[in-house]
């Protein structure tokens, strides 16, 4: 698959329709991350995660923020469940953090660990809420990193191990499990450019990553199978890179950077088999011995959706050679690279406008690429599993003397995003929800509390909640399942 929106009829339009319906069975929800709200890091048993190292390490994150406390919703649980169902959520996806579950990434359930989750799903369920459990969203428990971590074929067979526990817990109360959240992140930004956890700097160990992920996925896919409700959903989440090809170059440049972000996960997880130009591209780094007989068949295993998290484009072309090269692709930077085998690609600056990012704001490409990887696999159903904006929220005071957040940017953002959506069903995509990024501001991983995402502003100092005006917009757009203004 490659995405490309050089002629599509997405570009024309300005994604401000209002009037646009979303069926009775299209599930809104939002969405977090265990680490980036959780807190309570060392409380009843957890484990560290490579996230608590790479957070304390000098240097690594904006203002030396950790995730020790973040938004305290260990401790706030009953007050954030409410707050969903105040909102009206129909599902909320969130992940489980591996080392509060097993402390160091094997061995016996930590129970009070596990009841924190019971009664989060619990509490979902009693508030009518589906569950959408997210099992690895890149806080690998820092003992599984110090004998190799994603380098290593074992992670994967931890990971398996993991995933049963969870479904044998867990399996009559999830909705919908999925597997990994974007395993690009977790590969290229933690093995190859050093800007996550656990901030290695080897192309080699990356692209090993990538696989060892891929299989962790496809063992993990089959633990969940034998032991989960039958009417429960399994996927997984990719964050599936846009790029536009710029010049007589672009379409080179693509074909590469689509290989590595795209599909050296998808062809493997939904075809059985790795791309031969993307293998023969990276031979100088590696010969793939990595690859263990039968391990494509293990990873390829049925879905019944697959999660697509979607912010930004990309535009790229070959480098002339001539002065500096421009790698405007959207990461923090970092001491590697998150493009190994594809050095040769220059990533251009993007028009405008733009988030607190950097990022470019382009419906078109959630509406091109939604409609791009329905027509290479027709008949799998998708998911937006992550959608939204960081901007510089102001708090004011309300009328009622109370803050308020007028963030009519999110707002904007949202509404165009959900009219692409919206198109891409009716050019035949079968989307089956859309879970805003994200429910709360929290912990922006190598930015800290720099960056806010939430439709719920986090007062960090007080930890009190204020639901945005974007909030207020998304709870109305649930109630009425009718796209308007904000």
């Amino acid at each position: 698959m490659t995405t490309s929106s050089t002629a599509s009829p997405a570009l024309s339009f300005d994604y401000r329709d209002e009037g646009l319906v979303f069926g009775p069975d299209f599930v809104f929800g939002s969405a977090t991350a265990s680490y980036q709200i959780e807190g309570a890091f060392n409380a009843d048993g957890r484990g560290p995660s490579i996230w608590d190292t790479f957070s304390k390490t000098p240097g690594k994150v904006w203002n030396g923020d950790t995730g020790d406390v973040a938004c305290d919703h260990y401790h706030r649980l009953e007050e954030d469940l409410d707050l969903m169902q105040k909102l009206g959520l129909e599902a909320y996806r969130f992940s489980i953090s591996w080392s509060r579950i097993q402390p160091t990434g094997r061995g016996p359930v930590n129970e009070t660990g596990m009841a924190f989750y019971e009664r989060l799903v619990d509490g979902l369920i009693a508030r009518g809420i589906k569950p959408l459990a997210t099992l690895y969203h890149w806080d690998l428990p820092q003992a599984l990193e110090d004998e190799g971590g994603w380098t290593s074929r074992d992670t994967a067979y931890a990971f398996a191990d993991y995933a049963r526990l969870m479904g044998e817990r867990l399996g009559n109360r999830i909705a919908g499990w999925i597997t990994l959240n974007e395993p690009w992140c977790s590969a290229y930004l933690g093995y190859g450019s050093g800007a996550h956890a656990p901030g290695r700097t080897n192309d080699v160990e990356a692209l090993t990553a990538v696989h060892h992920l891929n299989l962790a996925h496809g063992l993990a896919v089959k633990e969940l199978r034998a032991v989960v409700s039958a009417d429960a959903e399994i996927a997984v989440t990719l964050n599936l890179h846009v790029f536009r090809p710029e010049g007589e170059t672009g379409p080179e440049a693509l074909r590469r950077v689509d290989g590595l972000a795209n599909r050296l996960f998808l062809e493997p997880m939904l075809n059985g088999t790795y791309p031969a130009d993307v293998l023969a591209d990276t031979a100088g780094i590696t010969a793939w011995s990595f690859i263990h007989d039968g391990d494509t068949q293990l990873i390829c295993q049925p879905l019944d959706f697959l999660g697509i998290n979607y912010y930004s484009t990309n535009r790229v072309r070959i480098w002339d050679g001539k002065g500096e090269r421009t790698n405007a692709d959207g990461h923090k930077p970092a001491p590697g690279t998150a493009w190994p085998g594809a050095g040769m690609v220059e990533f251009l600056p993007q028009p405008g406008p733009y988030t607190e990012m950097g990022w470019n704001i382009d419906p078109a490409g959630l509406e091109d690429l939604l409609v791009s990887v329905h027509e290479r696999w027709p008949d799998l159903p998708l998911m937006v599993t992550e959608n939204g904006a960081a901007f510089a929220d102001e708090v004011v005071t309300g009328a009622d003397g109370a803050p308020a957040v007028h963030d009519v940017e999110r707002t904007d953002y949202l509404h165009r995003h959900f009219a692409a959506a919206h198109r891409a069903m009716q050019r035949g995509v079968d989307l089956r929800g859309y879970q805003v990024w994200s429910l709360m501001d929290n912990f922006e991983w190598g930015y800290g509390y720099s960056k806010r995402f939430g439709i719920v502003r986090v007062d960090y100092d007080t930890l009190e909640r204020t639901p945005k005006d974007s909030a207020l917009w998304y709870s109305r757009l649930i109630a009425e399942r009718v796209l308007r203004a904000g």
